[in-house]
């Protein structure tokens, strides 16, 4: 299992939930479709292979980057303004709790039941959520959360000039990075899910009519007469 890093698994699960369609409702809210989002999943699970050294001190995994670039188009084609500001002000949260966690998580990790990796992205993921409560201020909140991490262990490390080389992206990171993203996307889509189904739809009040228009359900097209009936309907016309 170490030499298959549960973010790789959990990327090929949800790449065989898109294959069969079972996540379309999700990607339409992230304004992706199918083949888009396999593409780049495939690109993730081959960038993760790869790392790229930038100084002596700082490694950058290709997969970690081009899951934050996605967290970024995530986050430019947010619907408003306002959702735009709360995915930043979000990220700011997820990066203080995580850092907060980290203080605490890393002195005695032997003696925790679960490895401090995974703890990350499960706090990622719920902070992210709570704070940025869209899906794509959720994915985008958490991913960037957790590079904030990365790169504020860089800074430490460069501060008190403890020896140590950051993998920005890479190693370890790369499974908060994925899993958080995931996470914040599940918990958004059920409990944003659940919520509209509770209110009986979802809000339109003061929404974008384009984000309105793609929210409603499609209307069930008129009954059409049968070939039979038209046909006769046509001769009937002939007769006359």
């Amino acid at each position: 299992m170490a030499n298959f890093p549960f973010g790789m698994i959990a990327l090929i699960v949800v790449s065989i939930l898109i294959y069969f369609g079972l996540a379309h409702r999700v990607l339409d809210r992230m304004r992706l479709n199918d083949r888009s989002a396999l593409i780049v999943i495939a690109a993730i699970i081959v960038g993760s292979f790869i790392d790229v050294p930038i100084t002596p001190r700082i490694t950058i995994n290709l997969g970690g980057i081009i899951t934050v670039g996605l967290a970024i188009y995530v986050l430019l084609g947010a619907g408003t303004t306002r959702e735009k500001v709360r995915a930043l002000i979000a990220a700011a949260v997820t990066a203080l709790v995580l850092f907060i966690a980290a203080r605490y998580l890393g002195a005695e990790p032997e003696q925790i039941f679960i490895d401090p990796i995974y703890i990350y992205p499960l706090v990622a993921g719920i902070v992210g959520y709570l704070a940025g409560r869209s899906r794509r201020g959720a994915f985008f909140a958490a991913v960037i959360g957790v590079l904030a991490l990365d790169v504020g262990q860089y800074l430490y490390l460069a501060r008190t000039g403890v020896r140590g080389v950051v993998h920005i992206g890479g190693a370890g990171a790369f499974d908060s990075l994925v899993l958080a993203g995931i996470l914040a996307v599940l918990l958004a889509e059920f409990v944003g899910e659940s919520l509209e189904r509770i209110q009986g739809g979802p809000k339109t009040e003061g929404r974008p009519d384009e984000l309105v228009t793609n929210l409603r359900e499609p209307e069930p097209e008129p009954a059409r007469k049968p070939m039979e009936e038209q046909n006769q309907g046509e001769g009937g016309g002939n007769n006359e």
